[in-house]
Protein backbone atom coordinates (compact mmCIF):
# COMPACT_ATOMS: atom_id res chain seq x y z
CA UNK A 1 0.00 0.00 0.00
CA UNK A 2 1.39 3.16 -1.25
CA UNK A 3 0.10 7.07 -0.21
CA UNK A 4 -0.05 10.02 -2.16
CA UNK A 5 2.08 13.33 -1.16
CA UNK A 6 5.25 11.93 -1.75
CA UNK A 7 8.25 10.80 0.82
CA UNK A 8 9.31 13.05 3.81
CA UNK A 9 13.14 13.41 4.75
CA UNK A 10 15.01 11.05 5.88
CA UNK A 11 16.71 11.50 9.04
CA UNK A 12 20.39 12.06 9.17
CA UNK A 13 20.44 9.28 11.98
CA UNK A 14 17.89 6.70 13.26
CA UNK A 15 15.50 8.31 15.56
CA UNK A 16 14.53 6.39 18.17
CA UNK A 17 11.25 7.28 20.15
CA UNK A 18 10.12 6.05 23.13
CA UNK A 19 6.04 6.38 23.41
CA UNK A 20 5.39 6.41 26.80
CA UNK A 21 2.71 7.38 29.75
CA UNK A 22 2.51 5.63 32.75
CA UNK A 23 -1.66 6.33 32.52
CA UNK A 24 -3.26 3.45 30.87
CA UNK A 25 -5.47 4.11 28.06
CA UNK A 26 -4.62 7.26 26.51
CA UNK A 27 -3.88 5.82 23.65
CA UNK A 28 -0.13 4.89 23.58
CA UNK A 29 0.04 1.35 21.49
CA UNK A 30 -2.40 2.85 18.93
CA UNK A 31 -0.16 6.39 18.80
CA UNK A 32 3.08 3.88 18.51
CA UNK A 33 2.13 1.71 15.86
CA UNK A 34 -0.56 4.18 13.19
CA UNK A 35 2.58 6.95 13.54
CA UNK A 36 4.76 3.68 12.77
CA UNK A 37 2.73 2.41 9.66
CA UNK A 38 2.30 6.22 8.79
CA UNK A 39 6.06 6.89 8.30
CA UNK A 40 6.52 3.71 6.06
CA UNK A 41 4.31 4.71 3.96
CA UNK A 42 5.68 7.74 3.74
CA UNK A 43 8.66 5.64 2.19
CA UNK A 44 10.69 5.33 6.21
CA UNK A 45 12.32 1.97 7.51
CA UNK A 46 10.32 1.83 11.02
CA UNK A 47 10.86 -0.39 13.47
CA UNK A 48 8.53 -1.13 16.23
CA UNK A 49 9.80 -2.75 19.57
CA UNK A 50 6.90 -3.97 21.70
CA UNK A 51 8.09 -3.82 25.12
CA UNK A 52 4.43 -4.04 26.97
CA UNK A 53 3.65 -7.51 28.35
CA UNK A 54 0.05 -7.72 27.13
CA UNK A 55 1.56 -7.22 23.14
CA UNK A 56 -1.24 -4.91 22.13
CA UNK A 57 1.16 -3.08 19.12
CA UNK A 58 2.41 -6.53 18.22
CA UNK A 59 -1.41 -7.74 18.15
CA UNK A 60 -2.41 -4.54 16.05
CA UNK A 61 0.60 -5.20 13.59
CA UNK A 62 -0.52 -8.44 12.60
CA UNK A 63 2.18 -10.11 13.98
CA UNK A 64 2.56 -13.91 15.82
CA UNK A 65 3.44 -13.76 19.36
CA UNK A 66 2.03 -16.32 21.15
CA UNK A 67 4.92 -18.42 23.90
CA UNK A 68 6.59 -19.65 21.58
CA UNK A 69 7.88 -16.93 19.23
CA UNK A 70 11.21 -15.46 19.30
CA UNK A 71 10.70 -11.79 20.85
CA UNK A 72 11.93 -8.88 22.85
CA UNK A 73 11.87 -11.03 26.14
CA UNK A 74 14.76 -13.25 24.80
CA UNK A 75 16.65 -9.95 23.51
CA UNK A 76 16.65 -8.70 26.72
CA UNK A 77 17.32 -11.52 29.27
CA UNK A 78 18.66 -14.04 26.73
CA UNK A 79 21.06 -11.66 24.73
CA UNK A 80 19.25 -13.21 21.51
CA UNK A 81 20.43 -10.63 18.95
CA UNK A 82 17.32 -8.31 17.62
CA UNK A 83 17.94 -9.16 14.54
CA UNK A 84 16.47 -12.78 15.02
CA UNK A 85 13.18 -11.68 16.69
CA UNK A 86 11.97 -8.87 14.05
CA UNK A 87 9.30 -9.42 11.56
CA UNK A 88 8.37 -7.79 8.55
CA UNK A 89 4.30 -6.52 9.06
CA UNK A 90 2.42 -8.13 6.44
CA UNK A 91 0.68 -4.52 5.22
CA UNK A 92 2.65 -2.06 5.26
CA UNK A 93 6.26 -2.43 3.12
CA UNK A 94 9.34 -0.99 5.17
CA UNK A 95 7.64 -1.71 8.66
CA UNK A 96 9.10 -4.01 10.95
CA UNK A 97 8.13 -5.44 14.85
CA UNK A 98 9.71 -7.40 17.80
CA UNK A 99 7.16 -8.80 19.45
CA UNK A 100 6.32 -9.11 22.91
CA UNK A 101 4.85 -12.44 24.40
CA UNK A 102 3.53 -13.19 28.07
CA UNK A 103 7.28 -13.91 28.94
CA UNK A 104 8.37 -10.52 29.26
CA UNK A 105 5.60 -9.73 32.25
CA UNK A 106 8.69 -11.76 34.11
CA UNK A 107 11.11 -9.99 32.58
CA UNK A 108 11.65 -7.02 35.15
CA UNK A 109 12.22 -10.01 38.17
CA UNK A 110 14.73 -11.78 35.71
CA UNK A 111 16.54 -8.48 34.92
CA UNK A 112 16.92 -7.53 38.64
CA UNK A 113 20.34 -9.30 39.19
CA UNK A 114 21.87 -8.38 35.35
CA UNK A 115 24.75 -6.51 35.07
CA UNK A 116 24.27 -3.32 33.60
CA UNK A 117 20.25 -3.83 33.07
CA UNK A 118 19.05 -1.01 32.21
CA UNK A 119 21.08 -0.77 28.62
CA UNK A 120 19.73 -4.66 27.48
CA UNK A 121 18.00 -2.76 25.16
CA UNK A 122 20.29 0.11 23.97
CA UNK A 123 22.88 -2.58 23.12
CA UNK A 124 20.34 -4.61 21.17
CA UNK A 125 19.51 -2.05 19.50
CA UNK A 126 22.98 -0.63 18.48
CA UNK A 127 23.98 -3.55 17.33
CA UNK A 128 21.05 -4.13 15.31
CA UNK A 129 22.64 -4.10 11.19
CA UNK A 130 19.57 -3.83 9.29
CA UNK A 131 19.55 0.33 8.07
CA UNK A 132 16.53 1.99 9.99
CA UNK A 133 14.71 5.98 10.06
CA UNK A 134 13.05 5.09 13.25
CA UNK A 135 12.52 3.04 16.14
CA UNK A 136 8.88 3.63 18.06
CA UNK A 137 9.68 1.60 21.21
CA UNK A 138 5.83 0.97 22.91
CA UNK A 139 6.33 1.09 26.89
CA UNK A 140 4.21 -1.03 29.30
CA UNK A 141 2.03 1.70 31.25
CA UNK A 142 4.51 1.83 34.43
CA UNK A 143 7.64 3.07 35.28
CA UNK A 144 9.57 0.28 35.70
CA UNK A 145 12.40 -1.19 34.78
CA UNK A 146 11.21 -1.75 30.80
CA UNK A 147 10.17 1.54 30.50
CA UNK A 148 13.84 2.63 31.83
CA UNK A 149 14.99 0.39 29.17
CA UNK A 150 13.25 2.41 26.33
CA UNK A 151 14.43 5.59 28.18
CA UNK A 152 18.13 4.91 28.22
CA UNK A 153 17.70 3.07 24.79
CA UNK A 154 16.11 6.29 23.21
CA UNK A 155 16.75 9.97 22.37
CA UNK A 156 13.18 11.22 22.27
CA UNK A 157 10.16 10.42 24.45
CA UNK A 158 7.11 11.05 22.47
CA UNK A 159 3.70 11.55 25.02
CA UNK A 160 0.13 10.85 24.23
CA UNK A 161 -2.34 12.83 26.20
CA UNK A 162 -5.82 12.09 26.12
CA UNK A 163 -8.13 14.86 26.06
CA UNK A 164 -10.24 14.15 29.08
CA UNK A 165 -10.61 14.96 32.59
CA UNK A 166 -7.04 14.16 34.58
CA UNK A 167 -4.81 14.31 31.47
CA UNK A 168 -2.53 15.81 32.64
CA UNK A 169 -2.66 13.97 36.31
CA UNK A 170 0.26 11.50 36.93
CA UNK A 171 2.45 13.30 34.02
CA UNK A 172 5.09 14.67 36.83
CA UNK A 173 6.35 11.62 37.68
CA UNK A 174 6.82 10.21 33.89
CA UNK A 175 8.71 13.72 33.58
CA UNK A 176 10.88 13.16 36.91
CA UNK A 177 11.69 9.36 35.75
CA UNK A 178 12.94 11.02 32.09
CA UNK A 179 15.16 13.83 34.06
CA UNK A 180 16.64 10.92 36.35
CA UNK A 181 17.95 8.97 33.32
CA UNK A 182 18.81 11.68 31.59
CA UNK A 183 21.09 12.65 34.49
CA UNK A 184 22.66 9.54 35.06
CA UNK A 185 22.12 6.93 31.88
CA UNK A 186 21.49 8.93 28.79
CA UNK A 187 21.78 12.97 28.28
CA UNK A 188 20.83 12.88 25.17
CA UNK A 189 16.82 11.92 25.95
CA UNK A 190 14.27 14.63 25.50
CA UNK A 191 10.46 14.73 25.52
CA UNK A 192 10.25 15.88 21.88
CA UNK A 193 6.70 15.24 21.03
CA UNK A 194 3.09 15.21 22.54
CA UNK A 195 0.21 13.97 20.49
CA UNK A 196 -3.03 14.87 21.79
CA UNK A 197 -5.56 12.12 21.59
CA UNK A 198 -9.23 10.96 21.56
CA UNK A 199 -9.96 14.76 20.74
CA UNK A 200 -13.43 15.59 20.95
CA UNK A 201 -13.84 18.96 18.82
CA UNK A 202 -17.79 19.04 20.07
CA UNK A 203 -16.80 19.03 23.22
CA UNK A 204 -15.58 22.36 25.70
CA UNK A 205 -13.37 20.03 27.83
CA UNK A 206 -11.58 18.86 24.98
CA UNK A 207 -10.81 22.28 23.86
CA UNK A 208 -9.94 23.36 27.64
CA UNK A 209 -7.61 20.41 27.81
CA UNK A 210 -5.81 20.88 24.47
CA UNK A 211 -5.49 24.85 25.46
CA UNK A 212 -3.90 23.78 29.19
CA UNK A 213 -1.59 20.99 27.00
CA UNK A 214 -0.15 24.01 24.93
CA UNK A 215 0.66 26.19 27.74
CA UNK A 216 2.31 23.59 29.79
CA UNK A 217 4.28 22.21 26.83
CA UNK A 218 4.07 24.64 23.92
CA UNK A 219 6.22 23.59 20.80
CA UNK A 220 6.85 19.92 21.78
CA UNK A 221 2.89 19.92 21.13
CA UNK A 222 1.76 18.53 17.60
CA UNK A 223 -0.65 21.14 15.52
CA UNK A 224 -2.76 17.94 14.41
CA UNK A 225 -4.83 16.20 17.13
CA UNK A 226 -6.47 12.39 16.69
CA UNK A 227 -9.22 12.41 16.59
CA UNK A 228 -11.65 10.39 19.19
CA UNK A 229 -13.08 7.20 15.93
CA UNK A 230 -14.42 4.03 16.34
CA UNK A 231 -12.22 3.48 13.11
CA UNK A 232 -9.34 3.92 15.14
CA UNK A 233 -10.76 1.50 18.13
CA UNK A 234 -11.85 -1.53 15.38
CA UNK A 235 -8.59 -1.75 13.84
CA UNK A 236 -6.65 -3.58 15.84
CA UNK A 237 -9.02 -6.35 16.36
CA UNK A 238 -8.58 -7.06 12.73
CA UNK A 239 -4.55 -7.18 13.09
CA UNK A 240 -4.23 -3.76 11.44
CA UNK A 241 -3.38 -0.83 11.44
CA UNK A 242 -5.88 1.97 10.96
CA UNK A 243 -3.89 3.11 8.10
CA UNK A 244 -4.76 -0.09 6.35
CA UNK A 245 -7.91 -1.18 7.79
CA UNK A 246 -9.77 2.38 6.33
CA UNK A 247 -7.32 4.71 4.66
CA UNK A 248 -9.81 7.47 4.32
CA UNK A 249 -10.98 8.00 7.72
CA UNK A 250 -10.07 10.95 9.98
CA UNK A 251 -8.22 8.90 12.32
CA UNK A 252 -6.04 7.67 9.12
CA UNK A 253 -5.47 10.96 7.69
CA UNK A 254 -4.81 12.67 11.58
CA UNK A 255 -1.87 9.83 12.13
CA UNK A 256 -0.50 10.47 8.51
CA UNK A 257 -0.59 14.27 9.41
CA UNK A 258 1.32 14.02 12.77
CA UNK A 259 3.81 11.69 11.27
CA UNK A 260 4.84 14.14 8.37
CA UNK A 261 4.96 16.62 11.69
CA UNK A 262 6.86 14.48 13.60
CA UNK A 263 9.12 13.67 10.43
CA UNK A 264 9.14 17.66 9.67
CA UNK A 265 10.61 19.01 13.04
CA UNK A 266 13.39 15.60 12.63
CA UNK A 267 14.68 17.40 9.98
CA UNK A 268 14.92 21.19 11.10
CA UNK A 269 18.16 20.65 13.50
CA UNK A 270 19.93 18.95 10.46
CA UNK A 271 19.35 21.77 8.73
CA UNK A 272 20.22 24.04 11.13
CA UNK A 273 23.74 22.42 12.39
CA UNK A 274 24.30 23.18 8.43
CA UNK A 275 23.01 26.90 8.20
CA UNK A 276 23.80 28.12 11.96
CA UNK A 277 21.54 30.90 12.81
CA UNK A 278 23.30 34.23 11.52
CA UNK A 279 24.95 32.34 8.06
CA UNK A 280 23.91 34.02 5.51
Amino acid sequence: MHISGGALPRPAETRIMVVANQKGGVGKTTTTVNLAASLALHGARVLVIDLDPQGNASTALGIDHHAEVPSIYDVLVESKPLADVVQPVRDVEGLFCAPATIDLAGAEIELVSVVARESRLQRAISSYEQPLDYVLIDCPPSLGLLTVNALVAGAEVVIPIQCEYYALEGLGQLLRNVELVRGHLNPRLHVSTILLTMYDGRTRLASQVAEEVRSHFGNEVLRTNIPRSVRISEAPSYGQTVLTYDPGSSGSLSYLEAAREIALRGAIPQQEQHNPEGAQ
